[in-house]
């Protein structure tokens, strides 16, 4: 295992590597292939903190934690909610700032304040042949090319091992609260959170769970901000909503933080050894998917657009569900070469998708295989 402490240092290994490299931060998602073991977690500290101009720069190693505690002294957060997946994965270590960029870890919050790619300002990486670059800066608008901030994003390392990261915060809100209805099948869970997103009540989240609660279903809506104003919201959604159910109640804060926790860290199923799918969709096609599934159990988050499911351990699931305007990625679970961890690209993007890697990888040897072959000559 090599655990670099400098940015030099993490070149030189990659240029004096002889075989495939497994790269990870915290080691809290897991690596799940072969190679040698490149750890960042050596690289941490956050080298600048400006929250009057909401930017936080930190070397990829920084824990979360770390960077949650500065930002929270200032009354401000990570805006794109990081999902800790130690609990799922039954994983150690700790969550890295430069992990959770590499992974485009993104919480309930994405479906109104956009994902971590959105709020990554600049980086800096090693690409495969041990070259130093530089992308991006500290403010949102720049001019410095094209924008591999945002292409590093969600490449889990196969593009390049990110050695620091500039990123816009944001302001917490005064208080939050929400609004739980229950007894709603997934057609009426989508028809309410689409209804609820589509209002001018600003919706933070909006997720649905069959068996939250062990009375029925349960279909939640946060909204933040100041008091009165979430006071207004929440007001103005249960009259929005009244017609489909009832059953509704604005939830403590306590069960407020326990839901969406639960949400972001897909905790639902992580006491279960069953294997955990993550099925981007349209949220109208998110009832018939599940359907057709026939999951153990499922959670739908970002209003229907996200579902997690919970499937008999080996299941194919891409093959339940047959063709859709979508991907589904094998969270927990053994994969394999017939089915693999992240959705086979179509033959077009795939050619696309592995000359990029090339570009950025030659050799072939940043986490090789995790998200489909390496083109091993120019394109």
């Amino acid at each position: 295992m090599m655990t670099p402490d400098t940015e030099k240092a993490v070149a030189e290994a990659i240029k004096s590597a002889k075989s495939p490299l497994c790269i990870q931060g915290g080691g809290t998602r897991g690596c799940g292939i072969e190679g040698e073991l490149l750890s960042t977690s050596a690289l941490s500290g956050i080298t600048l903190y400006d929250p009057g101009a909401l930017t936080i720069v930190a070397k990829s190693g920084t824990p979360v934690s770390d960077i949650e505690a500065v930002l929270a002294a200032e009354g401000q957060r990570l805006a794109f909610e990081p999902n800790d997946m130690r609990s799922l994965l039954k994983t150690s270590g700790t969550p890295t700032i430069g992990g959770a960029l590499a992974a485009n870890a993104s919480g309930p919050r994405r479906i109104q304040g956009g994902a971590a790619r959105d709020y990554a300002l600049g980086v800096r990486f090693v690409d495969g042949a041990g070259n130093i670059v530089k992308n991006g800066g500290r403010v949102m608008k720049n001019v410095t090319g094209y924008d591999l901030v945002k292409l590093m994003c969600g490449a889990y390392g196969t593009l390049g091992v990110l050695t620091e990261v500039s990123l816009k915060v944001l302001p917490v809100p005064e208080t939050q609260g929400t609004l739980m209805i229950r007894h709603l099948d997934g057609q009426g869970a989508i028809k309410a959170m689409s209804r609820a997103l589509g209002s001018p009540y600003e919706v933070t989240g909006a997720a649905h769970c069959a068996n939250i609660l062990e009375d029925g279903p349960v279909t939640a809506f946060r909204v933040e901000g100041f008091s009165q104003s979430v006071s207004y919201r929440l007001d103005h959604l249960k009259k929005l909503l009244a017609d489909l159910s009832p059953e509704m109640q604005v939830a403590t804060q306590d069960m407020s933080d326990w839901f969406w926790e639960g949400a972001r860290n897909v905790l639902r199923f992580a006491d279960n050894k069953n294997d955990v799918w993550r099925v981007s969709c349209k949220p109208s096609d998110a009832p018939a998917l599940a359907a057709a599934a026939q999951p153990i159990e499922c959670f739908y988050d970002w209003g229907g657009g996200l579902i997690n499911m919970l499937v008999p351990q080996g299941l194919d699931l891409r093959a339940r569900l047959g063709l859709y305007d979508g991907h589904a990625t094998r969270i927990r679970g053994k994969a394999s070469v017939a089915v693999p961890k992240f959705e086979p690209e179509p033959k077009g993007v795939a050619q696309l998708t592995s000359g990029l890697r090339y570009r950025f990888d030659p050799r072939g040897i940043l986490n090789t295989g995790l998200m489909g072959p390496v083109q091993i000559e120019a394109v």
